[in-house]
């Protein structure tokens, strides 16, 4: 995987404001140039297969009912005069490279990580002749679609841009590009985990990490482990069937999203009691911060034989439900004081003669080999390569959460990893601590900014002979204090911003940023996702006069 470090541009893209994330290469013009009202988009492809067709389709549906004026006083109107006279654009073309295998964008999304093929090139001509898209495969043709929907505004009917020509060669700097939803804290139908893959397509994102289980309550619905889910579920209307997860993954794959499941191990396993509960120590155990960093309390028996057996054949259930070859195993936030006072722990240590480490070591090596058996890579937190003595294979994939500095430690240990940290894309701190009787901040605030974001360097501390190591990164709503009420409002558009860093590149500039970011944000709402507001309308509509030294 080659990673450019640096984006160069090759023209001035001050004034292309709709473009998120921002093209790698993008040259434009000055000319008018509106579409026809019959215009179409024509498959140069034999076969195509039903996704492509479909996406199409969704994108002529976008150029129709988007309906976004543009952001400067009087929403385009300035504009009308050119628009009214300009060449007319009647057709895009699609068309995959000679010899490119002709797959569906799912089957793309879903290649090995570092293995998918997303660039493509996209040249509109200011004289109204054919518009061109091109790349070598699916999974590019519908990157590039998602940029030829942003390149246009309409005004009194007309839909419309006024920098033609433009010629756009893009690809992204890193193919790990995430969004992670935890959906056990707080339930979210499955209508808000699909519109939520929509917002995350329209930004080429290519990850949805589901943390789809924790210690609060189980939603998912396991065949042969059934009784997870019905006791563990907070309603038997808070449950994701095995037909919803098949909706999901499908729906995620369509859009060009790969979905990655966590079933977090040891830790965060409280709510398995209510099924199992001979395979749970601590349960509920008070006070709850004694033994766990939240309540409930409540830990796998990891050196309990039967529970490693257990939880094996559990993740091995999990993994055959869902396409991806990837699947998280968590690892984080273990309470070595619950095993201290767990009986049964302390029995079975004794019995096999092993440490609690040595016993985590063995849980791993046979949970991970069985997720390897249904053609899984492990990923992992952090603390499993940092804080602990146990066996990975070098493949294994480490999400870095707890603090941006740890990143170089892990490409240290020569791991491939992925960006997710507290200190930059935590989505949810901010709103104060949400325990009970305490009225201190969280441990994470302060509100993670989408500025505070869009400064990220993927490769800071990293030496250039460990970038390769440098898979990308994602945003996280851990929803202790979230739910389908403000599911949009919390994600959108703050989570465009690593978007644009894992697939642009870093370093863009914040004032140039800010004014396609209000536009993304307008496209998204003009389209059902309710993304907040980030500036007074003012401010949006006079790019720069709110800036601090306008």
């Amino acid at each position: 995987m080659k990673l450019l470090a640096v984006v160069a541009f090759v023209a001035c893209v001050g004034s292309v404001l709709a473009l998120w994330p921002l093209p790698r290469s993008l040259e434009t013009g000055s000319t008018a140039l509106k579409l026809a009202p019959a215009f179409d988009i024509h498959l140069n492809i034999a076969h195509p297969p039903s996704d492509l067709e479909s996406a199409v389709s969704r994108t002529k549906s976008f150029l129709k009912d988007d309906k976004l004026g543009r952001l400067v006083v009087g929403r385009g109107a300035s504009d009308a005069t050119a628009a009214q006279h300009a060449k007319t654009l009647h057709t895009l073309e699609l068309s995959l490279g000679h010899g490119a295998p002709v797959r569906s964008i799912t089957d793309e999304a879903r290649l090995t990580i570092g293995t998918r093929s997303e660039g493509y090139t996209l040249h509109i001509p200011a004289d109204g002749s054919t518009a061109t898209l091109s790349a070598n495969s699916t999974l590019g043709l519908f990157r590039g679609l998602t940029t030829f929907e942003q390149l246009w505004y309409a005004y009194s009917g007309q839909v419309y841009t006024i920098e033609a020509p433009i010629s756009i060669a893009d690809s992204p700097a890193y193919p790990f590009r995430g969004f992670m939803l935890d959906t056990s804290r707080n339930y979210f139908p499955v209508s808000d985990i699909k519109r939520t893959l929509d917002a995350m397509s329209w930004v080429k994102m290519s990850q949805f990490h589901w943390h789809v289980v924790d210690s609060q309550s189980f939603p998912l619905e396991v065949p042969g482990f059934t009784e997870l889910a019905s006791k563990g579920a907070y309603s038997p209307t808070m449950v994701y069937s095995p037909s919803d997860v098949q909706e999901i993954v499908s729906y995620a794959g369509a859009r060009g999203i790969d979905v990655m499941v966590e079933i977090d191990t040891p830790g965060h396993t409280a709510i398995i009691s209510a099924a199992y509960p001979e395979h749970i120590a601590c349960p509920e155990a008070s006070p709850w911060s004694t033994f766990a960093n939240e309540p409930p309390a409540g830990q796998l028996r990891l050196a309990s034989p039967a529970t490693t057996n257990f939880t094996a054949d559990l993740l091995a259930a999990v993994a055959r439900m869902f396409p991806s070859s990837i699947m998280s195993t968590g690892g984080d936030e273990l309470n070595t004081e619950c095993y201290a006072q767990d009986p049964k722990t302390q029995a079975d240590l004794k019995a096999t003669g092993r440490t609690l480490e040595q016993a985590l070591d063995v849980f791993t090596r046979t949970t991970h080999a069985a997720i390897r058996a249904e053609g899984k890579t492990p990923a992992v937190w952090e603390e499993m390569v940092l804080d602990h003595n146990v066996t990975l294979s070098n493949d294994t994939v480490v999400l870095v959460w707890i603090s941006s500095a740890n990143a170089a430690a892990v490409a240290a240990k020569n791991f491939r990893l992925v960006h997710g940290p507290s200190d930059y894309f935590y989505l949810d701190c901010g709103a104060g601590e949400w325990i009970g009787d305490d009225v201190a901040n969280s441990w994470c605030d302060p509100f993670k900014t989408w500025q505070k974001s869009y400064t990220f360097d993927p490769l800071a501390n990293i030496s250039e002979s460990q970038a390769h190591l440098v898979l990308g990164g994602e945003q996280l709503l851990w929803t202790e204090q979230s739910g389908p009420e403000n599911l949009d409002s919390i994600v959108w558009p703050r989570a465009a911003s690593s978007a644009e860093v894992f697939w642009t590149g870093p370093r863009g500039n914040l004032s140039t940023a800010l004014p396609r970011l209000h536009d993304l944000a307008f496209r998204m709402r003009q389209r059902g996702v309710k993304a907040i507001q980030l500036q007074p309308m003012w401010c949006a509509l006079r790019p720069g006069k709110c800036n601090i030294d306008s």
